[in-house]
């Protein structure tokens, strides 16, 4: 199996390993460039670029919102993927993973697609509506080009859990709960025992994602897995600040205002 940069980021991590999420384009692709940046600074290891996409079957209302207002502001697969190499620009070093739904991909066809994810400079791919036994194809392809496909695994993935998580690369995304996306203010007890099944299975980091959005949990989280995943905690930020953001001279404490909520989301 090759050893792609998402796994060595993963693996060289520190809890939390610290992966944030954000949606390309919203508010605008420039402010996503200049976000990417500030959640580096903010410790992130590894980053998840959003597709905005019509159909987001595993969002929940706020995910929904923001991949409405990217895909008002023309943002595609393409053109998103096209942002990677202006965060490389900008100074971004970290891992980038294509966060996206298979539908867009199988409209480019998946050759391309994985040609377009290497040439723009980023490490990986995530097709959260592609089942693990339709995958195999696009991750050998995606190995073929040095790029990590990373898996998840939901506690609705029965008998499949010791599968997915012994053969899984880069990072397992471990979703802590049923439902769609969204900010929760606790999880359950039985979120530990999956987890720790999960991580007890798994050959590589598990970092767990679906509500993720309070110091608190993230502590809770140590010692059961290797670190998290924040989406819509982060681009809730970003939704409050977008007025902000979008005004020149307010940009710069906007955009400081987001980095201080995610650290402080991971420093413990």
């Amino acid at each position: 199996m090759v050893k792609t940069k998402v796994e060595e980021a993963a693996r060289n991590a520190e809890y939390p390993l610290f992966i944030p999420f954000i949606m390309a384009g919203d508010p605008d692709p420039d402010i996503t460039v200049e976000l990417a940046m500030q959640l580096q600074e903010a410790g992130a290891h590894i980053l998840e670029l959003g597709i905005p996409y019509s159909d987001p079957l595993a969002d929940g209302p706020l995910l929904q919102r923001s991949a409405a207002r990217a895909l008002e502001q023309g943002m595609s697969l393409q053109r998103a993927m096209q942002l990677v190499p202006k965060m490389r620009d900008k100074g971004v070093t970290i891992p980038v993973i294509i966060f996206t739904y298979f539908n867009p991909v199988m409209r480019m066809g998946e050759e391309l697609f994985l040609d377009q994810v290497n040439e723009m400079g980023a490490d990986g791919v995530l097709i959260p509506d592609l089942p693990y036994e339709e995958s195999r194809d696009i991750e050998k392809k995606a190995a073929e080009r040095g790029l990590a496909n990373i898996s998840l695994v939901a506690p609705t993935s029965g008998a499949r859990i010791e599968k997915i998580a012994q053969e899984a690369e880069g990072f397992l995304y471990c979703v802590s709960s049923l439902g769609v996306t969204g900010t929760r203010d606790s999880f359950p007890p039985e979120a530990y025992t999956f987890i720790e099944k999960v991580k007890a299975n798994s050959k590589a980091p598990v970092a767990v994602g679906f509500g993720i959005s309070t110091p608190e949990q993230v502590d809770n989280l140590h010692g059961v897995c290797d670190g998290v995943i924040v989406g819509s905690a982060i681009m809730r930020k970003v939704e409050e600040c977008t007025s902000l953001m979008q005004d020149p001279e307010k940009r710069t404490k906007a955009l400081a205002d987001i980095k201080s909520f995610v650290s402080s989301l991971i420093s413990s």
